[in-house]
């Protein structure tokens, strides 16, 4: 925030500039040590990274440090979650994602399951959606403890209720990527973010939105590293060979 009203960015309220941040929680604590949480110091250096440009970090980073995913069969059998990032271009048209993936549930690429619940102790998948079927999840992958949060980032020129709606095609990747998707264990959230430079068909971006979350889902957790029981996509294809 402090960041931001320096940069002039924000609404102008004549002595100075609001600016409008949105935001939303991932629950991490007990993943690693739950008295070591993000600050404004944090915060300020993520935005510094940005305004400088660097490189885009997927995986064990910001607000993937913690994330996990396929808890349906407890902890144990787990995976580890992350952060990702994918952009799509149409002419002028782009349209970008950001996600963190904190899932109860499996993630799937083509049908298949990449990261999910594992049979215990095992590289084999248990599928959570047919663990769903069979009995409760345990209650460490109670409601409260997952989320899937990610962000549309676009150039479009949006009004108010286009912007809402393009939010809502981040859900429709989450679906396309992750089973079950929207679980009552789940607490999924998607913003969208308009520069309105260019003008642009609404179901264009929607359609550019939807590959990008997708594709940002899978990016979490195809560079997500291991962290003590939770095992990573990378390590299980290297045991699987």
């Amino acid at each position: 925030m402090r960041l931001l009203e320096e940069k002039h960015i924000g609404r102008d309220m004549g002595v100075t500039v609001v600016p409008n941040v949105c935001s939303a929680i991932l629950f991490d604590l007990g993943v690693g040590k739950s008295n070591v949480r993000p600050d404004a110091a944090m915060g300020r250096a993520a935005g510094e990274s940005a305004f400088h440009r660097e490189p885009f970090r997927s995986g064990n980073f910001g607000a993937g440090t913690g994330a996990t995913v396929g808890k349906c069969n407890g902890p144990k059998n787990a995976m580890k979650g992350g952060v990702g990032a994918a952009a799509y271009r149409n002419g002028d048209l782009l349209v970008g994602a950001v996600f963190a993936v904190n899932c109860v549930g499996d993630v799937l690429e083509r049908g298949e399951t990449v990261a999910g619940a594992r049979e215990d102790g095992s590289l084999a998948f248990a599928s959570s959606e047919r663990l769903m079927l069979m009995r409760e999840p345990p209650k460490e992958a109670s409601v409260g403890g997952n989320t899937v949060i990610g962000c549309i980032i676009t150039n479009a020129a949006l009004n108010k209720a286009q912007a809402k709606r393009l939010a809502g095609q981040g859900h429709n990747a989450i679906a396309r990527a992750i089973r079950p998707a929207h679980s009552i264990a789940d607490g999924d959230t998607v913003f969208a973010m308009c520069s309105g430079k260019v003008p642009a068909f609404q179901d264009a971006v929607s359609i550019l939105a939807a590959h990008a979350a997708e594709a940002a889902i899978l990016d979490a957790v195809k560079n997500a590293e291991t962290y003590g029981s939770y095992m990573s996509y990378r390590e299980r294809l290297e045991k699987l060979k």
